[in-house]
């Protein structure tokens, strides 16, 4: 974006020939939370066309697991899963630590439900519970060691006719087109320890048949949810325009308003009104080395990141040019994740609660729970720098676990050696001068970590301790995430840091106004998902705690709209 805004005078407003096209809301970004967002202006009766700058839509909502962490929602209550208010509010009051206003907090709790009935009016949209799948912090209070989190059921893309094409793929289907839901994947990570996750990898067999005799193109979490939204967007008649990036906004300099944008498309410049409103949800700055440069700490400034390449902070930096507040600029969605050969960013999420395994710095000491939430678990990495990070195994982990979608029992591919992010040694030792740490230091771990294994308990760091460790690791053992490291050869892995999308953005008020330094909202200008400020602040409240915001101050930016007259302001 060369030009971030485009001022109007007078007589430019509402004369037809200033727009090429006019709509009621315009949505900038096609991911969860602008699809949410269209969703919910069709419903108000509003005319809406959603825009997306790739050749694909779905953003990161389409390459993520598709979790959706929205505390009574439909769904969950069908299961007998009631909250209260007062556990719910204060499970995040806990998270947040007061550096979230109260008012975008409740509106979060109190309309989210409301904003997930409202995708269920769809006949596409339609939910499981992940039972079991624990809150990130269940130990707190108003946590749920059965978790809150809802996932799209899997869905035939082939529905989708030729916008199947243009959806954006993701990692979630394996081999042969078997299809995976986050509580297919725990099961089949046990495949050689469990009878269920035996069975799960039946299952996984006839689904491979099953596809080749239906014909049929199954997608599963994120991907599974974007398709749903789009085929609800099409029956409410809404457009999405792909390679259609904002260029600027457009403010009306009488009042003072974002009235509209300027797109590309085909070459040619497209202005585009927008009468009551103008939503961005363009992600946040994951891909703008620049702006990662400039905001977040050291360590975490190298792009290891898993959002859409799309993300380099368009949104952002528009909105900041009409004088927007910014906030949690310095943080990230961390996840610990390895850096992929090819290039692509493989993140860790059950491969560290692996039991033969610890993740030591370059000193060759533990510094953390490696089985934490992923989020705590980079900032314990950045705050004690560090950076890089070896995580240890031996033989019998890599003969029993997956690791960064290498199967279990399957060698590294040899570019992962080449490329120095794996080393492989017959002693602890020797594999510590292979990594560059003091061998006594790194030999002293493991050996204190074989202790707690053999007892069964982490006295360190408490691994294991909590529900959310103990979902992804080996129900077989007397602790699940706790088994002696003591079978050559052994592994060193080195550990980048890396996220699912940075956190910072736009501060919004609870109806998703942008708001600038002073408080006051800037008239026709709303934002969602990791363009604006994260309502969780610096935590991660349980598995799609990004995804659910977006859907619901989506919703709630719409509503507003929805609600907001032409007048001018007094």
């Amino acid at each position: 974006m060369s030009a971030r805004v485009e001022a109007t005078g007078p007589d430019a407003r509402g004369e037809a020939a200033a727009w090429d096209e006019e709509y009621d809301f315009v949505v900038v970004g096609s991911g969860g939370g602008g699809m949410a967002a269209a969703l919910t202006a069709a419903d108000e009766g509003l005319s809406v066309v959603v825009v997306e700058k790739g050749k694909k839509y779905g953003g990161s909502t389409g390459i993520s697991g598709g979790g959706i962490w929205v505390p009574n929602n439909p769904t969950l209550r069908a299961e007998g899963h009631d909250d209260s208010r007062a556990s719910i509010r204060a499970y995040l009051d806990r998270l947040t630590e007061g550096r979230v206003p109260e008012a975008r907090l409740d509106a979060y709790v109190d309309h989210g439900p409301a904003a997930m009935e409202l995708l269920g009016k769809s006949r596409w949209m339609r939910f499981f519970w992940v039972k079991g799948y624990a809150d990130y912090h269940p130990e707190y209070e108003g946590g749920r060691p059965l978790g809150r989190s809802i996932e799209a059921l899997p869905f035939d893309t082939r529905k989708l006719g030729v916008d199947e094409k243009f959806q954006r793929p993701n990692s979630m289907k394996g081999p042969l087109g078997v299809w995976i839901t986050a509580k297919d994947y725990r099961d089949l990570a046990m495949v050689k320890r469990t009878w269920r996750g035996r069975w799960a990898s039946v299952v996984a067999a006839w689904r491979v048949s099953s596809n080749v005799v239906r014909r049929r193109h199954m997608a599963t979490g994120g991907r599974a949810l974007v398709a749903r939204m789009r085929m609800a967007l099409k029956d409410a008649g809404v457009p999405l325009r792909l390679r259609t990036p904002m260029s600027s906004l457009v403010v009306d300099e009488e009042t003072n308003t974002v009235t509209g944008i300027v797109t590309t498309h085909e070459g040619k410049d497209l202005r585009i009104r927008a009468r009551r409103g103008v939503l961005l949800a363009t992600g946040g700055f994951d891909h703008n080395q620049e702006m990662r440069d400039q905001y977040l700490p050291d360590g975490g400034q190298p792009i290891h990141s898993a959002g859409a390449v799309e993300n380099v902070g368009d949104g952002i930096l528009a909105g900041q040019s009409l004088g927007a507040a910014l906030d949690f600029m310095d943080d990230a969605w961390w996840m610990p994740s390895v850096h992929h050969p090819a290039g692509a960013t493989i993140p860790l999420v059950s491969e560290r609660c692996i039991p033969p395994s610890v993740i030591v710095s370059g000193s060759g000491h533990r510094f953390t729970n490696e089985s934490s939430p992923y989020v705590n678990f980079v900032h314990d990495q950045l705050d004690g720098k560090h950076v890089p990070a070896w995580f240890v195994m031996d033989a019998k982990a890599r003969a029993r676990y997956p690791f960064a979608q290498v199967l279990p029992g399957m060698p590294f591919p040899k570019a992962f050696y080449d490329n120095g992010t794996i080393y492989r040694a017959d002693t602890v030792a020797e594999l510590a001068a292979l990594i560059g740490v003091p061998a006594n230091a790194l030999t002293g771990t493991v050996e204190r970590f074989n202790d707690f294994a053999n007892a069964g308990q982490d006295t360190d760091f408490g691994r294991g301790d909590s529900a959310y460790d103990r979902y992804y690791g080996d129900p077989t053992l007397k602790n699940p995430n706790l088994d002696v490291i003591d079978k050559a050869p052994y592994y060193a892995v080195r550990i980048e840091v890396g996220d699912l999308g940075t956190k910072g953005g736009l501060v919004c008020d609870e109806h998703s106004r942008v708001l600038r330094e002073d408080g006051s909202a800037i008239r026709g200008l709303y934002a969602t998902g990791n363009t604006s400020a994260a309502v969780m602040g610096g935590e991660y409240a349980g598995p799609g705690a990004t995804i659910g915001p977006a859907i619901v101050f989506g919703y709630l930016a719409a509503r507003h709209a929805a609600a907001a007259t032409q007048e001018k302001p007094r």
